[in-house]
């Protein structure tokens, strides 16, 4: 596939446009703040947060709750999507399992997380287990939809010419399905891994001795909005980081699918 045909492939014109977008936006916040005499209380400007931002990263203070919070994050998305794969094979293979499982992953998913982060912190303390849990929660729910739906959608034909082969049912499960469900996985995935980060932060808020949340928290606490930009930019630099590793393993693996680099 050539890289006008694959849409996950940035040319130096791609990369042009979005810092141009940026520099606009940038530049109308800092100007409409300005001019608006906004206070930083409420609103900071660009150059506050840049400023901030440099002091952050320059204490090295931040490295040690990043960390911890990057930890989080994937331990978290692990656990969740080790889970969602094998409820989504079992939901995806067995109708049995599709009647009771489905009902209850719902039900769960429609209550709001915030109201369970709570119960985490009760449970399992202020460490990093409830954040952890929080992750996997928050992540599972994408992946698991998106390994229904891949397994789901294999074409009937392939798995007509296995049956004729006398595959069994697993070897068509391991060469059939799987590798035809995974630009699915992988898209839940994708999704999974950002709300990882989500679900770490939103642990932190509730109860944690450190992490990014914490900083947040602290930043709040003394009406430092300046840093809490500043360390929400950095939080979504470490989520853009994990996506496009999650996207560069993907194309790896999903080579037939046109995203694979050179």
């Amino acid at each position: 596939m050539s890289e006008e045909a694959d849409p996950s492939r940035w040319t130096l014109g791609d990369a042009a446009i979005a810092l141009t977008s940026l520099a606009v936006f940038l530049g109308a916040w800092e100007i409409a703040v300005r001019a608006l005499s906004v206070p930083e209380i409420v609103l900071p400007p660009p150059s506050s947060v840049a400023v901030a931002f440099v002091a952050v990263i320059g204490s090295g203070v931040v490295f040690p709750h990043l960390a911890i919070t990057v930890s989080e994050v994937l331990l978290g998305f692990a656990l969740g999507a080790i889970t969602a794969l094998v409820l989504g094979a079992l939901i995806a293979q067995f109708r049995i399992a599709d009647r009771i499982l489905t009902p209850y992953i719902v039900a769960f998913q429609a209550i709001p997380k915030v109201a369970i982060a709570p119960l985490l912190v009760i449970w399992f303390g202020f460490g990093i287990g409830s954040k952890v849990l929080m992750t996997a929660v928050i992540a599972f729910f994408p992946i698991l939809v998106n390994t229904v739906a891949g397994l789901r959608s294999v074409d009937q034909e392939r798995i007509d010419l296995m049956i004729a082969l006398k595959a069994s049912r697993s070897q068509i499960f391991r060469f059939v399905r799987v590798p035809s469900a995974l630009p699915y996985i992988f898209a839940g995935l994708d999704v999974g891994i950002v709300l990882a980060v989500i679900g770490a932060i939103v642990g932190e808020f509730v109860g944690a001795k450190a992490g990014i949340g914490v900083l947040i928290l602290q930043a709040n606490f003394g009406l430092d909005l300046a840093s809490v930009f500043a360390l929400l930019v950095l939080i979504a630099l470490a989520g853009v980081a994990l996506s496009f590793v999650l996207r560069r393993v993907e194309a790896r693996l999903c080579f037939w699918s046109g995203k694979a680099t050179k």
